[in-house]
């Protein structure tokens, strides 16, 4: 069974091909100037952003992204989990149910009232998964891109 860490900096080797699968899953291409954004925030201080890895015999086969964030609803801040990704072998092994459990044990630690994350609806074996560890709340995501 995989370990489940926090992300280091000499990981990337390793992150970037699971990055780059969890676009192609998605069916995206993030820029690489957005990619290397996105790494250096998970280790500045003061930026809410973070990752956890799964690792395996000293292979990357799984990660997960999240964000710290402040809501009007509760004292205690959100975690919004926001990429989730397997490296396809590893599924139907409890991978991604360990790192979101890493995820809601991080909230908790923290403080936080709330995990919550959003998948597109045609992502059943996902949907599958989240219906055991977590309520459906019904919202539906609306959105304007403004870039």
């Amino acid at each position: 069974m995989p370990t489940i860490r926090p992300l280091h900096q000499d990981d990337f080797a390793q992150w970037l091909p699971l990055w780059q699968a969890y676009q192609a899953f998605y069916k995206v291409n993030i820029s690489e100037e957005v990619t290397a954004k996105t790494w250096s925030r998970f280790f500045e201080e003061m930026v809410p952003m973070q990752a956890f890895v799964a690792e395996e015999k000293g292979t990357l086969i799984g990660m997960v992204h999240y964000i710290h964030h402040y809501s009007t609803w509760t004292e205690g801040p959100y975690v919004y989990l926001q990429d989730l990704f397997t490296a396809p072998a590893a599924r139907g092994k409890g991978v991604a149910t360990k790192l979101i459990t890493a995820v809601y044990d991080k909230a908790q630690q923290t403080g936080a009232a709330r995990v919550y994350w959003l998948t597109h609806e045609s992502n059943e074996s996902a949907i599958s998964l989240y219906r055991k560890v977590a309520d459906q709340s019904g919202f539906i995501q609306f959105r304007k891109i403004m870039a």
